[in-house]
């Protein structure tokens, strides 16, 4: 391990996080919420924090290697969580503690979305912008903003990349460079970015809410401006742009690069990911709407809208809401939660398992059954005509077992700091798939939850947004010996 290569990485990564502090400083100043000191403090220590841990390495030339760049992505997001809490620390309106500033900031860079701050209408515009910002840096992440931006970091792009980007397959590059990978994928994060927000605008929104909740938008983050998120617009418009943008978040921004560079919309239909996508945003909207009109819950316009409206909200793991549907009648919370575990696509900014592992571990299951009627037979497991390495399925495999013991281990964990089962089980889908919105006590925020049970939900953010191997890895004796 080279821990030289390590802490320059993480400085300068340290001082470029310091530089995203600054944009809140001058939304403070434009509507003259006093609240721009906070930021300037956190700047300060920010910079000079990354600053004192560049310094005595500055001379470093020494390559990144792979098992490196694990340890920086570990490192920089629980690093970066820490100091993202700063500003939320030291406002004097919030009063946090460190563990809810830390809490907030983690929730927001991992694009969670849980939440420990409630009257968010009263609070200064500046601390409502620097929690969306927090998420639409998280979104992409910011280290292939890094590795986009700064080549001048002399190190191993592809090491940072693939340590950094989610998903289960990392190796397909966009472009010959890895530099104009990152750049191509960044691209078409910020022309979503963009649409999104005139799109609100237009829908009816006021500019700075536009530009907040488009962040949170194609980010699937989920964090609002306002208590009633989504719903204090009460505007169908508002509600169909927010549709639309959150799935198309879902999707492999790859997918969505390819498409726009051949301007060919056959890239979509035929990924096989994006069908299978597709096929649940469906099914599960269907199965919402009818149980809502089922259950009588409200009036027939009013079920259409709203279920589709959390159907593709929970089901991409953003989690915005426009009612309390974890009051809503029979299993409808509980097949939304469970909605969460699938998750978006491999590549989108959004959690989960992904769908690309859920499909492969059906079409595994299919093969399984098969081979109790011809035991003899080769039979692979195949996206359409092609068949999918074994190594590929093993990995699958092994990612899904680990995820069920890590949850597993964190339900018990909850459970023992008091939890009852309904909000442990849903307090861990909610920060382990990085969804936000749970059932029982946290489905309105974490705000009364004991220290300890923040903790835990904090490293079930960070383990869910590293897609765990990123994190556990570091934890095995193989990952340190020479």
């Amino acid at each position: 391990m080279n821990w030289i290569v390590v802490q320059r990485i993480v400085g300068l990564l340290l001082m470029l996080f310091s530089i995203t502090m600054l944009p809140p400083v001058i939304v403070s100043f434009l509507f003259v919420d006093n609240a721009w000191n906070s930021f300037l403090s956190a700047f300060f220590v920010t910079i000079l924090a990354g600053f004192l841990t560049w310094l005595p390495v500055r001379n470093s030339s020494n390559e990144l290697k792979l098992r490196d760049g694990f340890l920086v992505v570990a490192l920089f997001w629980i690093v970066l969580g820490v100091f993202g809490a700063a500003p939320f620390y030291f406002s004097n309106i919030l009063n946090l503690s460190i563990t809810d500033a830390i809490f907030e900031s983690m929730s927001g860079l991992t694009t969670t979305g849980a939440t420990v701050i409630t009257g968010l209408d009263v609070l200064p515009k500046s601390l409502l912008y620097y929690r969306q910002q927090l998420q639409w840096l998280g979104g992409m992440g910011i280290i292939v903003l890094a590795v986009a931006i700064l080549p001048m970091l002399g190190v191993g792009g592809m090491q940072l990349y693939r340590a950094e980007t989610p998903g289960p397959i990392k190796d397909n590059k966009l472009t010959p460079r890895i530099t104009e990978t990152a750049k191509a994928l960044w691209y078409v994060y910020l022309v979503f970015t963009a649409l999104c927000a005139i799109s609100y605008f237009i829908a009816g929104m006021n500019g700075f809410d536009a530009i907040c909740h488009a962040f949170s938008t194609v980010a699937i983050g989920g964090f609002s401006t306002h208590d009633l998120s989504i719903g204090y617009f009460d505007n169908r418009m508002i509600e169909l742009v927010a549709i639309f943008f959150m799935f198309a978040a879902g999707i492999n921004f790859s997918l969505h690069f390819f498409t726009w560079q051949n301007k060919n919309f056959s890239h979509y239909i035929n990924d096989h990911e994006f069908k299978a996508y597709l096929k649940i945003i469906f099914g599960l909207s269907i199965f919402v709407i009818i149980s809502l009109y089922i259950y009588n819950y409200q009036n027939h316009s009013s079920n259409f809208f709203t279920g589709l409206f959390h159907a593709v909200s929970i089901a991409t793991t953003t989690g915005f809401t426009t009612s309390d549907f974890a009051a809503w009648p029979g299993a409808i919370p509980v097949v939304l939660i469970l909605a969460s575990f699938v998750g978006g696509s491999a590549g989108s900014t959004a959690g989960g398992i992904k769908v690309i592992r859920s499909l492969l571990i059906y079409k595994q299951g299919v093969r399984e059954i098969k081979r109790l009627v011809h035991p003899n037979a080769e039979i692979p497991v195949k996206l359409g005509k092609q068949a999918v390495s074994h190594r590929i399925v093993d990995a699958v495999w092994g990612f899904f077992s680990i995820y069920l013991v890590v949850f597993a281990a964190m339900l018990i964990a909850m459970m023992m700091t008091g939890l009852d089962h309904v909000t442990a089980f849903s307090a861990v889908a909610a920060t382990l798939n990085n969804l936000g919105p749970g059932l029982g006590d946290v489905a309105h925020g974490f705000m009364s939850m004991p220290e300890n049970t923040k903790w835990i939900a904090i490293t079930g953010m960070l383990l869910g947004r590293l897609e765990i191997f990123t994190l556990l890895v570091l934890f095995t004796p193989t990952f340190w010996r020479h």
